[in-house]
Protein backbone atom coordinates (compact mmCIF):
# COMPACT_ATOMS: atom_id res chain seq x y z
CA UNK A 1 0.00 0.00 0.00
CA UNK A 2 1.32 3.43 -0.84
CA UNK A 3 1.81 6.43 1.26
CA UNK A 4 -0.98 8.65 -0.28
CA UNK A 5 -3.26 5.32 -0.16
CA UNK A 6 -3.21 4.82 3.67
CA UNK A 7 -3.50 8.62 4.16
CA UNK A 8 -7.11 8.13 1.99
CA UNK A 9 -7.62 5.39 4.67
CA UNK A 10 -6.76 7.36 7.18
CA UNK A 11 -9.13 10.35 6.34
CA UNK A 12 -11.98 8.09 5.30
CA UNK A 13 -11.80 6.49 9.15
CA UNK A 14 -11.27 9.94 10.63
CA UNK A 15 -15.01 10.96 8.54
CA UNK A 16 -16.54 7.32 9.45
CA UNK A 17 -15.71 8.87 12.92
CA UNK A 18 -16.88 12.20 13.23
CA UNK A 19 -19.83 11.36 10.85
CA UNK A 20 -21.27 7.79 13.47
CA UNK A 21 -20.70 10.90 16.67
CA UNK A 22 -22.42 13.12 14.93
CA UNK A 23 -25.36 10.89 14.00
CA UNK A 24 -26.10 9.54 17.57
CA UNK A 25 -28.88 12.31 18.35
CA UNK A 26 -30.19 11.76 15.23
CA UNK A 27 -30.59 7.86 15.33
CA UNK A 28 -32.98 8.76 18.96
CA UNK A 29 -35.54 9.79 16.45
CA UNK A 30 -34.97 8.64 12.47
CA UNK A 31 -33.21 5.49 13.20
CA UNK A 32 -30.55 4.05 10.90
CA UNK A 33 -32.05 5.98 7.84
CA UNK A 34 -30.82 8.08 4.94
CA UNK A 35 -32.32 11.26 6.81
CA UNK A 36 -29.93 10.27 9.70
CA UNK A 37 -26.63 9.76 7.79
CA UNK A 38 -27.37 13.39 5.29
CA UNK A 39 -28.29 15.08 8.95
CA UNK A 40 -24.90 13.88 10.51
CA UNK A 41 -22.58 14.70 6.82
CA UNK A 42 -23.98 18.15 7.45
CA UNK A 43 -23.44 18.43 11.20
CA UNK A 44 -20.33 17.10 11.15
CA UNK A 45 -18.98 19.25 8.33
CA UNK A 46 -17.28 16.12 6.61
CA UNK A 47 -16.55 16.71 2.80
CA UNK A 48 -19.64 14.80 1.13
CA UNK A 49 -17.00 13.13 -1.46
CA UNK A 50 -15.12 11.17 1.28
CA UNK A 51 -18.44 10.44 3.07
CA UNK A 52 -19.87 8.62 0.28
CA UNK A 53 -16.47 6.58 0.51
CA UNK A 54 -16.92 5.56 4.29
CA UNK A 55 -20.39 4.94 3.85
CA UNK A 56 -21.18 3.74 -0.09
CA UNK A 57 -24.17 1.80 1.18
CA UNK A 58 -25.79 4.87 2.69
CA UNK A 59 -27.51 3.99 6.55
CA UNK A 60 -26.35 0.45 6.38
CA UNK A 61 -23.16 1.06 6.63
CA UNK A 62 -23.75 3.67 9.26
CA UNK A 63 -25.44 1.22 11.70
CA UNK A 64 -22.78 -1.03 11.10
CA UNK A 65 -19.92 1.25 11.90
CA UNK A 66 -21.63 1.91 15.45
CA UNK A 67 -21.21 -1.52 15.85
CA UNK A 68 -17.77 -2.53 14.79
CA UNK A 69 -16.82 0.67 16.68
CA UNK A 70 -18.37 -1.13 20.16
CA UNK A 71 -16.35 -3.87 19.38
CA UNK A 72 -13.27 -2.08 19.00
CA UNK A 73 -13.89 -0.17 22.47
CA UNK A 74 -14.74 -3.67 23.90
CA UNK A 75 -11.46 -5.01 22.94
CA UNK A 76 -9.70 -2.46 24.72
CA UNK A 77 -12.10 -2.58 27.55
CA UNK A 78 -11.61 -6.57 27.93
CA UNK A 79 -7.67 -6.06 27.69
CA UNK A 80 -7.35 -3.38 30.36
CA UNK A 81 -9.76 -5.44 32.69
CA UNK A 82 -8.19 -7.67 35.37
CA UNK A 83 -10.13 -10.96 34.76
CA UNK A 84 -7.54 -13.19 36.18
CA UNK A 85 -9.39 -14.38 39.27
CA UNK A 86 -12.47 -15.18 37.02
CA UNK A 87 -13.31 -18.77 35.37
CA UNK A 88 -13.23 -19.52 31.79
CA UNK A 89 -16.65 -19.35 31.89
CA UNK A 90 -17.32 -15.92 33.97
CA UNK A 91 -14.61 -14.36 31.87
CA UNK A 92 -16.80 -15.29 28.54
CA UNK A 93 -19.80 -13.75 30.69
CA UNK A 94 -17.97 -10.56 31.67
CA UNK A 95 -17.19 -10.35 28.18
CA UNK A 96 -20.73 -10.27 27.13
CA UNK A 97 -21.65 -7.50 29.76
CA UNK A 98 -18.69 -5.68 29.19
CA UNK A 99 -20.28 -5.27 25.36
CA UNK A 100 -23.89 -4.26 26.52
CA UNK A 101 -22.68 -1.86 29.28
CA UNK A 102 -20.29 0.04 26.30
CA UNK A 103 -24.06 0.18 24.17
CA UNK A 104 -25.82 1.36 27.34
CA UNK A 105 -25.52 4.98 26.89
CA UNK A 106 -26.53 4.80 23.08
CA UNK A 107 -29.67 2.02 24.02
CA UNK A 108 -32.64 3.12 21.21
CA UNK A 109 -29.80 3.22 18.61
CA UNK A 110 -28.83 -0.56 19.77
CA UNK A 111 -33.38 -0.68 19.31
CA UNK A 112 -33.03 0.83 16.07
CA UNK A 113 -30.28 -1.44 14.59
CA UNK A 114 -31.72 -4.73 15.68
CA UNK A 115 -34.82 -3.59 13.97
CA UNK A 116 -32.87 -2.59 10.60
CA UNK A 117 -31.10 -5.81 10.80
CA UNK A 118 -33.59 -7.87 11.33
CA UNK A 119 -34.69 -7.09 7.64
CA UNK A 120 -34.24 -9.97 5.00
CA UNK A 121 -31.86 -7.61 3.18
CA UNK A 122 -30.16 -6.77 6.00
CA UNK A 123 -30.17 -9.84 7.97
CA UNK A 124 -26.92 -11.03 6.36
CA UNK A 125 -24.81 -8.04 7.35
CA UNK A 126 -26.55 -8.43 11.01
CA UNK A 127 -25.41 -12.01 11.26
CA UNK A 128 -21.61 -10.84 10.50
CA UNK A 129 -22.04 -8.32 12.74
CA UNK A 130 -23.07 -10.46 16.09
CA UNK A 131 -20.49 -12.74 14.58
CA UNK A 132 -17.54 -10.36 15.04
CA UNK A 133 -18.39 -9.64 18.72
CA UNK A 134 -18.13 -13.07 19.34
CA UNK A 135 -15.48 -12.93 17.74
CA UNK A 136 -13.78 -10.09 19.69
CA UNK A 137 -14.54 -11.58 22.93
CA UNK A 138 -12.57 -14.77 21.95
CA UNK A 139 -9.34 -13.30 20.86
CA UNK A 140 -9.25 -10.96 23.57
CA UNK A 141 -9.63 -13.90 26.10
CA UNK A 142 -6.82 -15.18 24.16
CA UNK A 143 -8.61 -18.17 21.87
CA UNK A 144 -5.87 -20.16 20.30
CA UNK A 145 -7.79 -22.74 18.98
CA UNK A 146 -7.67 -23.35 14.69
CA UNK A 147 -9.35 -26.07 13.71
CA UNK A 148 -13.57 -26.98 13.88
CA UNK A 149 -13.73 -25.92 17.40
CA UNK A 150 -12.93 -21.91 15.91
CA UNK A 151 -16.05 -21.84 14.29
CA UNK A 152 -18.09 -23.95 16.77
CA UNK A 153 -17.03 -21.12 20.04
CA UNK A 154 -18.03 -18.36 17.69
CA UNK A 155 -21.32 -19.90 16.68
CA UNK A 156 -22.33 -20.57 20.39
CA UNK A 157 -21.19 -17.09 21.27
CA UNK A 158 -23.03 -15.64 18.83
CA UNK A 159 -26.57 -17.30 20.16
CA UNK A 160 -26.00 -16.32 23.71
CA UNK A 161 -25.22 -12.54 22.54
CA UNK A 162 -27.66 -12.03 20.05
CA UNK A 163 -30.39 -13.44 22.59
CA UNK A 164 -28.84 -11.48 25.78
CA UNK A 165 -29.11 -7.98 23.27
CA UNK A 166 -32.66 -8.81 23.00
CA UNK A 167 -33.33 -9.09 26.43
CA UNK A 168 -31.28 -6.22 27.78
CA UNK A 169 -33.45 -4.44 25.36
CA UNK A 170 -36.70 -5.35 26.98
CA UNK A 171 -34.26 -5.49 30.80
CA UNK A 172 -36.26 -3.15 33.55
CA UNK A 173 -34.64 -4.40 36.18
CA UNK A 174 -31.45 -2.70 36.37
CA UNK A 175 -29.86 -4.50 34.65
CA UNK A 176 -29.61 -7.60 37.03
CA UNK A 177 -32.64 -9.73 35.32
CA UNK A 178 -29.96 -9.77 31.74
CA UNK A 179 -26.93 -10.80 33.88
CA UNK A 180 -28.97 -14.07 35.40
CA UNK A 181 -30.36 -14.55 31.73
CA UNK A 182 -26.45 -14.25 30.57
CA UNK A 183 -24.82 -16.56 33.11
CA UNK A 184 -27.92 -19.51 32.16
CA UNK A 185 -26.95 -18.77 28.47
CA UNK A 186 -23.68 -19.50 29.39
CA UNK A 187 -23.67 -22.31 31.75
CA UNK A 188 -26.20 -23.84 28.86
CA UNK A 189 -23.28 -23.45 26.55
CA UNK A 190 -20.72 -24.89 28.97
CA UNK A 191 -23.00 -27.84 29.78
CA UNK A 192 -22.79 -28.73 25.74
CA UNK A 193 -19.16 -28.75 25.57
CA UNK A 194 -18.99 -30.85 28.93
CA UNK A 195 -21.70 -32.89 26.78
CA UNK A 196 -19.31 -32.83 23.53
CA UNK A 197 -15.86 -33.84 25.58
CA UNK A 198 -18.03 -37.03 26.70
CA UNK A 199 -19.13 -38.05 22.97
CA UNK A 200 -15.35 -38.20 22.05
CA UNK A 201 -15.62 -41.32 24.17
CA UNK A 202 -18.53 -43.06 22.77
CA UNK A 203 -17.62 -45.96 20.69
CA UNK A 204 -19.88 -44.43 18.29
CA UNK A 205 -18.67 -41.28 17.74
CA UNK A 206 -15.15 -42.48 17.66
CA UNK A 207 -16.00 -44.59 14.59
CA UNK A 208 -17.85 -41.94 12.77
CA UNK A 209 -14.23 -39.47 13.30
CA UNK A 210 -12.43 -42.17 11.99
CA UNK A 211 -14.26 -42.50 8.81
CA UNK A 212 -16.41 -39.62 7.46
CA UNK A 213 -16.03 -37.18 10.53
CA UNK A 214 -11.82 -37.22 9.89
CA UNK A 215 -12.66 -34.34 7.64
CA UNK A 216 -13.55 -32.04 10.36
CA UNK A 217 -9.38 -32.81 11.55
CA UNK A 218 -8.76 -30.87 8.06
CA UNK A 219 -10.91 -27.66 8.65
CA UNK A 220 -8.46 -24.57 9.74
CA UNK A 221 -9.13 -21.40 11.34
CA UNK A 222 -9.91 -18.12 8.36
CA UNK A 223 -6.37 -17.24 9.96
CA UNK A 224 -4.57 -20.08 8.39
CA UNK A 225 -6.11 -19.62 5.20
CA UNK A 226 -6.32 -17.00 2.42
CA UNK A 227 -8.39 -13.68 4.21
CA UNK A 228 -10.88 -13.46 1.82
CA UNK A 229 -12.08 -17.55 2.57
CA UNK A 230 -13.97 -18.74 5.66
CA UNK A 231 -11.48 -21.66 5.95
CA UNK A 232 -10.02 -23.62 4.38
CA UNK A 233 -9.12 -27.32 4.06
CA UNK A 234 -5.55 -28.26 5.04
CA UNK A 235 -3.93 -30.92 1.97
Amino acid sequence: MTKSEKTEADHIALTRSKVLESAMPHVVFDGWSAETLAAAIADSGVDEGLAALAFPRGAVDLALAFHYDGDRRLTEAMVAADMSSLRYSEKIAQGVRMRLQLAEEHREAVRRGSALFALPTHAADGAKAIWNTADTIWNALGDTSCDVNWYTKRTSLSAVYSSAVLFWLGDESGGEATDEFIDRRIANVMQFEKFKATMRGNALVKAFMAGPGKVLDKVTAPGEAPQDLPGSIRK
